[in-house]
């Protein structure tokens, strides 16, 4: 049989583990828009645990639930503040304001990463001309960032400067369990800053489906009201349930090696000339890098690297990233990292 091919393109690229299998195989179940699955609630129960907040609820997506959580917080009208980069605002398919009416106020992060300063002076007056600035949206591992960590300081003089206002605060923590192993800080120390948390099951934990969102009991009741609006409620979804909890039992600790292997990939792409990492620290596993223009576009890269059995994924015409994961071994990454040194230079240069 041919060799399968090294795929870089995104940590959603996993597929369920034989022992996933068999955990989702012996799931017990029931009608979960009935609160009578039993797995679903045993997840419910321990992420909101996890994440130090009342309740949680389990949703088929993380934009879903993003999306449902800043509906539950705001009105038509008002206004949320984020990084122009990031998920909420670029990939969610305008979210914020087809399904909630809200504008969004984006600043311009270091790699995703806001600094208290940069929020002074943001607050709208009260004034009927004016949205209503309402909440502040960060995200952690920041994806655009280069899974870059948002340093807890920051996110707590962020909080601070919210609650100082009154505002909300949500997370986008669709790879936060990255956060919490690299940098070691528990879950519920991030989770203690934030009014909702949204954390995802299905990018380096190696689930098929899910997310969670979690919150107050009242805000978490609001929010399963909005998920059926959003046709997210579902059956017997202990099966999806059972391969959340498996994955948080025996995949959490193991990012460590995802990021050890996001490490080897950089190395190879900081050695090779014409690439240049962006941002230079890889922290997580997630890697960004810019193609010197003499070599090519991005597709370019992308294609020869296609042709030598590894998969990355062109976001813009001269960058490219690379996601390190649960379907990805250290064997793998090192041929990866060797591939790139061999077949990049090999480019002819564009005229």
């Amino acid at each position: 049989m041919p060799e399968m091919p090294i795929d870089l393109r995104s940590d959603t690229m996993t597929r369920p583990t034989p022992a996933m299998r068999d955990a989702m195989h012996i799931a017990e179940v029931g009608d979960d828009v009935f609160n009578e699955d039993p797995t679903v609630n045993r997840l419910q129960e321990r992420v909101a645990a996890l994440l130090g907040k009342e309740a949680a609820l389990f949703v088929p997506s993380g934009t879903m639930s993003n999306q449902i959580c800043i509906k539950a917080h705001t009105q038509p009208g008002d206004e949320m503040l984020c990084d122009v980069s990031c998920h909420v605002y670029v990939y969610e398919a305008g979210g914020p304001a087809v399904l909630s009416g809200v504008t969004c106020r984006t600043i311009d992060g270091d790699y995703g990463v806001l600094d208290v300063t940069q929020l002074e002076g943001k607050v709208r007056p009260d004034n009927e001309h004016l949205v209503q600035t309402r909440i502040v949206c960060l995200e952690n591992t920041h994806n655009r960032g280069g899974g870059r960590i948002y340093p807890l300081e920051k996110t707590e003089a962020v909080s601070r400067w919210a609650r100082k206002h009154g505002l909300i605060m949500h997370l986008d923590g669709a790879r936060l369990w990255n956060a919490i192993v690299a940098a070691g800080v528990p879950a519920a120390e991030w989770g203690k800053h934030f009014d909702s948390v949204s954390v995802c099951f299905s990018k380096g934990l190696g689930a098929p489906v899910g997310s969670a969102l979690v919150g107050s009991r009242e805000f978490v009741a609001k929010c399963r009201r909005i998920r059926k609006l959003f046709g997210g409620g579902m059956r017997q979804a202990g099966v999806l349930a059972a391969a959340a909890l498996y994955a948080m039992d025996h995949h959490v600790e193991r990012l460590a090696e995802d990021h050890r292997n996001a490490r080897v990939l950089a190395q190879a792409v900081a050695a090779t000339h014409g690439l240049r990492l962006d941002p230079e620290d890889v922290e997580t596993n997630i890697v960004y890098f810019h193609i010197d223009p003499e070599l090519g576009s991005a597709k370019d890269v992308a294609s020869t690297l296609r042709q030598r059995g590894v998969l990355v994924h062109p976001t813009a015409p001269q960058t490219i990233r690379m996601c390190t994961h649960l379907d990805v071994s250290a064997a793998q990454a090192e041929r990866a990292a060797a591939t790139i040194r061999q077949a990049v230079p090999q480019l002819t240069p564009a005229r």
